[in-house]
């Protein structure tokens, strides 16, 4: 079972993504701001991350640089998902390495999509 680091400050979000990662099979560990995500990344070893931009204590491109830096964490694909539409940002993760860039609101079948291309052996229900 991949475990997925969901790092949002939306309770709501995370509720989203939780509940729709776990009917997929996968194991969900959240964070609800970016010093808690970069911890949980080094603690958890998730296989993939799900990383918001906007979040108390840091930025998620503070995160991903910090991520992106450690031999521990450099491999671990992330996922950016974010209300932030400034074209620079979405420049700057791409650069930085994400895997995909999801504007908020997150249509949850474009991340199995997502997914399922990070994931091919997962047990994820094939978008309709």
């Amino acid at each position: 079972m991949s475990k997925i680091l969901v790092a949002d400050d939306s309770r709501v979000q995370v509720t989203l993504f939780r509940k729709a990662l776990l009917e997929d099979g996968f194991e969900v560990v959240a964070a609800q701001d970016a010093l808690q995500a970069g911890m949980l990344a080094l603690r958890e070893a998730p296989d993939a991350i799900i990383l918001d931009i906007n979040m108390p204590g840091g930025s998620g491109i503070e995160v991903l640089k910090r991520l992106k830096r450690s031999s521990k964490t450099e491999h671990i694909p992330v996922v950016v998902v974010s209300g932030n539409q400034d074209p620079n940002v979405r420049q700057v993760v791409h650069e930085l390495g994400v895997e995909e860039f999801l504007a908020k609101p997150v249509d949850l079948s474009q991340l199995r999509k997502t997914l399922l291309q990070l994931f091919p052996a997962q047990n994820i229900p094939r978008p309709s």
